[in-house]
């Protein structure tokens, strides 16, 4: 041991003036999601189109979907849509159409008062008053009502109009479709039609890959799939023929059969489509496949599932001797299609 009075003085060191580097705090894992990009400032709504019946079930699935899709896009200003039988009036989702108050509005005032003129415009949620155009003074002619009438109609159209942000283009119109369905697809274009205005509307969702993925983790979730190709384990409950059924006429079926491939590809056994709204479309289709040797049957209903009458999926399976999974529902590929259906038509790129 050296005893120089050196010894105990500390080591020289480099660079003493330099500030230490300090590391930034980074996501953990190989494969980092970099963040979602936001709407651009401007963009048009996505009016989401929804087919009825009005339930609880489907309610659910709409906003599910609505979430999951603006998880996708921050900033998205989705509005969904319920359509009824025809046309369905779109005001309540986009506003009024700027222009003149239309004359039938004034059918929803009366003025039976005699203490000055006081109305309710009946067609607005909550309703709001209407004064004379003269304080004091009661309309004397029919005419001078209607005339009261359409002024206060387009002063609150103006009011709602001003609480519709503004866009850049023409709204989107987004179909909540899995596939062709030519009832609906009509139900839509009178929408259009009857909103006057320019709106773009999107095609169904599918076919599309990743439907036959969704298809394929509902029956996983069933049992009666394995849940991933690679892995060589055996699923005692799996089945080893699939009968994919959908709605909307031959149309559809023809889109089915495309993603029925996509499916088939991904489990490696047959898959055969059929019509749950045609009286035993699915028995006959099962009995297709077990003609080529399959004995356990599952049954994949590719349908969103709350927008169908109750019991319609169970009873096919229940006829046709089939396993049903679940529908696909709030899924996040149906939601992922929204979205790039809304961003392609839109114009909208990373």
């Amino acid at each position: 041991m050296s005893t120089s009075p050196d010894a105990a003085s500390p080591l020289p060191t480099r660079n003493q003036g330099l500030p230490t580097r300090v590391p930034t705090g980074r996501p953990g894992g190989r494969h980092r999601r970099p963040e979602a990009p936001e709407i651009p400032q401007g963009a048009p709504p996505l009016v989401l189109a929804v087919p009825g019946p009005a339930n609880p079930a489907l309610d659910e699935v709409v906003r599910e979907v609505a979430l999951l899709a603006r998880a996708g896009r921050p900033g998205l200003d989705i509005r969904p849509a319920l359509l009824g039988e025809g046309a369905t009036d779109l005001t309540p989702v986009l506003g009024p159409v700027a222009g003149p108050a239309a004359p039938e509005s004034a059918d929803a005032f009366t003025a039976d008062s005699a203490d000055g003129f006081t109305a309710e415009f009946t067609d607005e949620p909550g309703g709001f008053d209407v004064d004379a155009p003269e304080a004091g003074r009661t309309p004397e002619t029919a005419d001078e009502v209607r005339e009261a009438a359409q002024e206060a109609a387009q002063e609150a159209a103006d009011r709602v109009a001003a609480d519709v942000p503004a866009s850049a283009g023409p709204a989107v119109v987004v179909p909540l479709l899995i596939g062709p369905h030519p009832e609906i697809e009509a139900r839509v274009r009178a929408t259009v039609e009857a909103s006057g205005r320019h709106l773009l509307v999107t095609e169904p969702l599918g076919p599309h890959p990743l439907l036959a993925e969704a298809l394929h983790e509902r029956l996983s979730e069933a049992g009666l799939a394995r849940a991933d190709r690679a892995r060589l384990f055996t699923v005692v409950t799996a089945a080893d023929g699939i009968v994919l059924a959908t709605t909307g006429g031959a149309e559809a079926l023809q889109s089915a059969d495309m993603t029925g491939v996509l499916l088939a590809a991904r489990l490696a056994l047959p898959v055969v489509t059929a019509d749950l709204e045609v009286p035993g479309s699915v028995a006959r289709a099962a009995a297709g496949l077990r003609q080529m040797g399959a004995e356990r049957l599952a049954l994949a209903p590719y349908v969103l599932g709350p927008d169908l009458e109750p019991g319609l999926v169970e009873a096919a399976a229940e006829e046709a001797g089939c396993t049903a999974a679940e529908s696909l529902g709030a899924h996040g590929a149906i939601a992922q299609l929204v979205l790039r259906a809304y961003l392609d038509a839109a114009g909208i790129r990373d």
